[in-house]
């Protein structure tokens, strides 16, 4: 630990006796607890019987507590003070900023000893009544993570065995300390850790309980997030006027912000599914405009969302940025199904078309995302959709249940591991052939 030159370093230094009975007490007073905030009350109380002070605290770079990406509120984090009068970090230059001699105590990790604030021009006010102040840095691991600040009314009211004495209950201070934050991680780690196991079962009670039930057909449906939520979605549902709704849709990105955007366009789809009888181009362009309106900058969604008619085997859909569906015939043939206009969300000036296509008896049709052909091996390279198109040929009288399945295992074998790099979601429906 560095030493301020003006420490004062021919005072008496502590004796064996004092530095063993203090870490008693600070052991005594931080024994029963993990709780970072009581650990540090405990220690400032305990600091009471080490030095004489008029205002103390204890101070810790903000990013040690903050771990979960947000952004703090200032550089400087208050964690326990005695004696000042708090006020937001906005106003504080010290907590916004880092400035004053608390500041340069943690990012030097140096100790401070001034017999005069009003002469040092480090000093930021912190409380009109100081004159004198003493700062030591908390070190865990070589790096200064917090400082002890004792301040007084007096001037030079600080010597040099006030600053050994600080110095050696900081470090035993910042063993507590380190415990206390841990703990404080470990607890909050726990707390992330449920409300996504809870996030991920609201995701997946979005997706279809069971595949609808339509006389002379077969759906089935599979979603694999890479991550504990996903972006994906597949959803089926019966329309107006006899009609089938199928839906796949990819959002940007993963993790939480995708899951939500996910719910977002599912809501909006299933709410302008009927409007007006309208079809699919017509329902896409609106969930677009008020995914513009309600979902951030530079989110976006792919899809294909089709309408079917269960009697006829008519399919009438918009592909929207996505990987063409690909409609598999009876005699093994494969056709692509066509690009209707841009991801959803993106442009203000966007234009979609419909596309319409037949499925005969004994068809299939298979709706993905991109999981699905750029998944890559462990040399990297993709599943691709050659691949995909021998696997439908290979599987051609497979149920629809099936068809979805083999095809998540022939990834994940070609990945050579079930944790994918990227969501995987399929949905398969399936004419079945007429009675001999």
């Amino acid at each position: 630990m560095v030493r301020n030159p003006e420490a004062g370093a021919g005072e008496r230094r502590l004796g064996a006796e004092e530095r063993c009975a203090l870490l008693l007490d600070i052991a005594r007073r931080s024994r029963g607890t993990l709780d970072l905030g009581e650990i540090l009350d405990r220690l400032l109380d305990a600091l009471g019987g080490v030095v004489d002070f008029d205002a103390a605290g204890v101070f810790a770079l903000s990013e040690v507590l903050t771990h979960d990406g947000a952004p703090p509120a200032g550089r400087i984090a208050a964690v326990a003070r005695r004696g000042y009068l708090e006020r937001p970090a906005a106003e504080d230059r010290m907590l916004s900023r880092g400035e004053g001699l608390i500041g340069h105590a943690i990012l030097t990790g140096a100790s401070v000893l001034v017999p005069d604030v009003r002469r040092d021009a480090r000093y930021v006010v912190g409380r009109q009544e100081t004159l004198s102040e003493l700062v030591v840095p908390i070190v865990v691991d070589g790096r200064a993570i917090a400082a002890l600040d004792l301040e007084s009314d007096r001037p030079a009211a600080f010597d040099g065995r006030d600053l050994d004495r600080l110095e050696f209950f900081a470090e035993a201070a910042a063993m507590a300390l380190e415990k206390a934050i841990l703990h404080r991680r470990l607890v909050e780690l726990d707390q992330i850790d449920a409300q996504l196991r809870l996030a991920r079962e609201v995701q997946l009670g979005l997706l279809p309980r069971t595949a609808s039930e339509l006389p002379g057909w077969q759906i089935a449906g599979l979603c694999r997030p890479s991550l504990e939520l996903g972006g994906d979605l597949y959803d089926e549902f019966p329309l107006g006027r006899g009609r089938h709704g199928l839906v796949v849709g990819d959002v940007a990105g993963k993790g939480v912000p995708a899951a939500l955007i996910m719910a977002t366009f599912r809501a909006l789809l299933r709410a302008r599914r009927d409007g007006g009888e309208q079809g699919p181009a017509a329902t896409v362009a609106a969930v677009s405009r008020l995914l513009r309106e309600s979902a951030p900058a530079r989110a976006f969604v792919t899809c294909c969302y089709a309408a079917l008619e269960p009697e006829s085997g008519a399919l009438v859909y918009a592909s929207c940025g996505h990987p063409p569906g690909l409609l598999v015939r009876r005699d093994g043939g494969v056709e692509e199904l066509e690009n209707c206009g841009p991801a959803l969300g993106v442009f203000e000036s966007e234009r979609f078309v419909e596309r319409a296509a037949v499925l005969a008896p004994g068809d299939r049709l298979l709706l993905y995302t991109d999981g699905l052909t750029e998944t890559a091996d462990p040399a990297g390279e993709p599943f691709g959709l050659e691949r995909v198109r021998a696997a439908l040929a290979e599987l051609r009288g497979t149920s629809a249940q099936g068809l979805a399945e083999d095809l998540v295992r022939r990834v994940e074998g070609f990945a050579a591991s079930s944790n994918l790099s990227d969501d995987l979601t399929l949905l398969v429906v399936a004419r079945l052939p007429l009675p001999a």
